[in-house]
């Protein structure tokens, strides 16, 4: 049998980051861990039409900063900001009613760059043009094609159900390029979702390769910022290492005896 493994969880700290950063223990961290799930699944049904890639969460000591990548901004802002302020309400009073003064929230929108190469996007469209009843193969056909114009290595698109209401639930994919998924330097975008048609839901998964990520090109997220033990805050006591020592200077050469 073999062993499939998430592309983005295989890649973590390599070419990805955690959507959610912080630390808790024990009891809070399953309460906060729920709380993120709540809060993504409730931003993507609000903002169902707004093309979002993806949501982040980072926790501190009082203060929650949400952050939403989304292709279309000005759907989340809206005019003069009255969107954004009204979606901030609506978190406030659904996540956080008691603890509005004890915690800060921070909304902030950014937009995508280079949305065809986003697996999120493509998986949203795919699943829209599947509602709409057009023929899968076609669906399949004209996302690749944007995915390839957007400047990728390589996809893969697989869709499994019943396809264009067959009576026989099947598995069809269509891939160009490349997808080395198990080069842990390679830069994989994976998303999954299925669609809701008339004849029952149809899944839908996206891979796309856009090249490789080497060390010096690395995200930092995880390098340490705080200063080692041995360093401390008051310098090193103990005086240097033996291995840190400066080499000891070279012996003067004898004097050379008179010529006789």
């Amino acid at each position: 049998m073999g062993h499939k493994v998430h592309p983005t969880i295989f890649r973590i700290s390599t070419t990805t980051t955690w959507p959610s950063r912080w630390f808790a223990r024990e009891d809070a961290y399953r309460a906060q861990l729920r709380q993120d799930l709540s809060i993504r699944e409730f931003l993507m049904k609000e903002l169902k039409d707004a093309a979002v890639n993806r949501v982040d969460i980072e926790r501190s000591r009082g203060q929650i900063t949400i952050t939403v990548h989304t292709a279309k901004p000005g759907l989340v802002i809206g005019r003069s900001g009255d969107g954004i302020d009204a979606l901030k309400k609506k978190l406030m009073k659904r996540f956080f009613p008691m603890a509005a003064k004890k915690v800060q929230v921070n909304l902030t929108v950014l937009e995508v760059g280079r949305p065809s190469l986003e697996a999120a996007l493509v998986v949203q469209g795919v699943i829209s043009e599947l509602e709409r009843r057009m023929p899968f193969r076609r669906v399949l056909k004209m996302a690749i094609e944007r995915v390839k114009k957007g400047g990728a290595l390589g996809v893969k698109i697989a869709v499994s159900g019943r396809l264009n209401g067959a009576e026989i639930a099947r598995r069809e994919w269509l891939a160009w390029g490349k997808i080395p998924l198990t080069n842990l330097r390679a830069d994989i975008d994976y998303a999954n979702a299925a669609a809701h048609t008339m004849a029952g839901a149809v899944g839908v998964k996206v891979w796309i390769y856009r090249g490789d990520v080497f060390a010096q090109d690395r995200l930092n997220q995880y390098q340490p910022t705080t200063p080692s033990r041995r360093e401390g805050r008051f310098g090193d006591r103990r005086g240097p290492r033996r291995d840190d020592r400066a080499p000891a200077p070279a012996a003067a050469p004898a004097p050379e005896a008179p010529a006789a």
